[in-house]
């Protein structure tokens, strides 16, 4: 098998627990998880006109990351949406697309299939909504975007907003449609950064891209940068997935 490393992260908008906006330190915080894939939630301001609070030139400079480029309704190239950002490290990006999520509030995802190191791979990067019926709508509409896909492995990591397990998890539609291999191996407490006690924050594989690992990136920047600690793990894709069959 060959490891990636992946990771997400809700940076929340680079205000730290300080109430300081640095986005400097929010980029090193991403350069100390080393990941080859990042999915980054809350990266634009909330009102006026909602722009990045990241410089991509520092994020490659410091990270050697490239944020993956989306086309938005207007034709107009775009490194974000609806507050999400996909970072890549020596990938190839075949399509990237954005879509709205469903519910009361305005919620989106970016889809990517790209190769790394030759092999396929579809990531999913998402910020789900606050309300149970909402995250439930938005994971079977996420389902519903695995099922059309060419059946490369899928990797589907953000903010969830959703801290249960078990039946009462709005997330199931997901699970089942990835088939992940176990219920507990993307859950890890990860807020508040100070003393994190909620699983918010998930990196979801399935049988073809096991995470293996996952861990809270608990640094004293992190505690500081964001209120949400970063999570990250190994990505394990068989050797035999170079090809979409």
């Amino acid at each position: 098998m060959s490891d990636l490393i992946v990771s997400s992260y809700n940076i929340h908008k680079a205000v730290g627990t300080d109430y300081r906006r640095d986005p400097a330190r929010t980029v090193q915080v991403i350069r100390e998880l080393g990941a080859d894939i990042v999915a980054l939630q809350e990266v634009d301001r909330r009102f006026g006109d909602r722009k990045g609070v990241l410089d991509p030139d520092m994020l490659r400079d410091e990270t050697g990351l490239d944020p993956v480029v989306l086309i938005d309704r207007l034709g107009k190239r775009a490194l974000g949406w609806h507050g999400n950002l996909l970072l890549l490290r020596g990938a190839e990006v075949e399509e990237a697309r954005a879509i709205t999520l469903q519910g009361l509030e305005p919620r989106g995802a970016i889809i990517a299939d790209i190769r790394v190191a030759g092999q396929p791979l579809r990531v999913i990067a998402a910020h789900l909504g606050l309300l149970h019926q909402s995250r439930l709508l938005q994971a079977r509409q996420l389902s519903a975007e695995i099922e059309r896909g060419d059946g490369r492995p899928t990797l589907v990591m953000g903010d969830f907003n959703e801290w249960r397990l078990g039946t009462g998890c709005s997330l199931m539609p997901l699970r089942r449609e990835l088939r992940a291999v176990k219920r507990s191996a993307d859950t890890i407490a990860s807020f508040p950064a100070q003393m994190p006690v909620l699983p918010l924050d998930r990196i979801i594989g399935c049988r073809r891209a096991q995470v293996l690992g996952l861990k809270a990136h608990d640094s004293p920047l992190a505690r500081k940068a964001s209120d949400h600690l970063p999570i990250r793990a190994a990505l394990g894709l068989p050797q035999h997935d170079r090809a979409v069959m």
